[in-house]
């Protein structure tokens, strides 16, 4: 059984102190009210134990028991530190007098449990969501693959002057890269992607989901959760951008961070089949 112990800060504590502290909170909680320290005993002495209670405690304890406890206080409240019980003294006279064990507290003090708010329903998760959660990399992988570019559509425009020989460079490394990734070899897909992302001319979030992909297939969290992120600033609301986040932050071991986007991916998604549907 715990053993509420508390001493005044503006004094030295000791084990004596502690013990004539713990005395006075004991009294306390079985009269109801405050009692000065210094008058603790003459309230006790020569007074009827069912008379200190506390109107509230009523039938919540024997006499016998009431008088244990007003007794144990007592002796902790002795002006003599050397009079007063130790710590294991306290355990052996309080363990008989609890016959209630595991007993919610709010079934001990008599009050009404508050209903608890049902559980907001859970969002649902596309395949991908529901791989990201379960850190099947191999199945977002292939999402990833069969998903192709379709979601980069919209986040460049070219003009026709940009249509220049480092341009085919670039997107020549991308479809090395892609070839790379398709075929699992993915630290040739990280050098590939690396290449047309530094170009900078074209910005592409699905470049960035793949690479943090292939960054957490090669054990690096730490530069997948950067290009996770990379692709979310190209793509602020993606979905796929939030759940490549909560992989690379699971892998992390930032599992509170990771369920937050996880959370937030699927309210994306969500959000994203509303807009479909109208």
């Amino acid at each position: 059984m715990g053993i509420l112990i508390t001493a005044w800060t503006n004094r030295r504590v000791t084990k004596e102190s502690v013990i004539y502290s713990y005395g006075t909170v004991l009294l306390d909680l079985l009269s109801g009210k405050h009692i000065p320290p210094s008058h603790a005993l003459d309230v006790i002495r020569g007074k009827n134990t069912l008379l200190l209670m506390d109107s509230h405690l009523e039938g919540k304890f024997s006499p016998e028991e009431g008088t244990e406890v007003v007794h144990l206080a007592s002796r902790c409240l002795q002006y003599e530190p050397k009079e007063r019980p130790n710590a294991a003294e306290l355990v052996a006279a309080l363990t008989p007098l609890q016959t209630k064990r595991d007993v919610p507290s709010y079934l001990l003090l008599g009050i009404k449990k508050q209903e608890e708010a049902p559980p907001s329903p859970q969002r649902p998760l596309s395949p991908l969501g529901d791989a990201c959660s379960r850190m099947d990399l191999t199945a977002m992988h292939q999402i990833l693959v069969m998903t192709h570019y379709k979601d980069d559509e919209g986040t460049n425009e070219l003009s026709f002057q940009e249509w220049t020989q480092q341009m085919r460079d670039m997107l020549e490394a991308r479809k090395r890269g892609d070839i790379a990734f398709r075929d699992k070899d993915f630290k040739m897909a990280i050098d590939c992607y690396s290449q047309f992302i530094d170009v900078g001319t074209m910005v592409s979030p699905t470049v960035y989901a793949r690479r943090s992909l292939s960054h957490l297939l090669c054990d690096q969290p730490d530069a997948a959760l950067r290009d996770a992120m990379q692709a979310q600033c190209v793509h602020p609301e993606w979905p796929t951008a939030f759940y490549m986040q909560a992989a690379a932050l699971t892998k992390l071991d930032m599992h509170n961070d990771a369920a937050d986007m996880l959370k937030e991916a699927a309210a994306l998604e969500e959000k994203r089949q509303r807009g479909r549907g109208s």
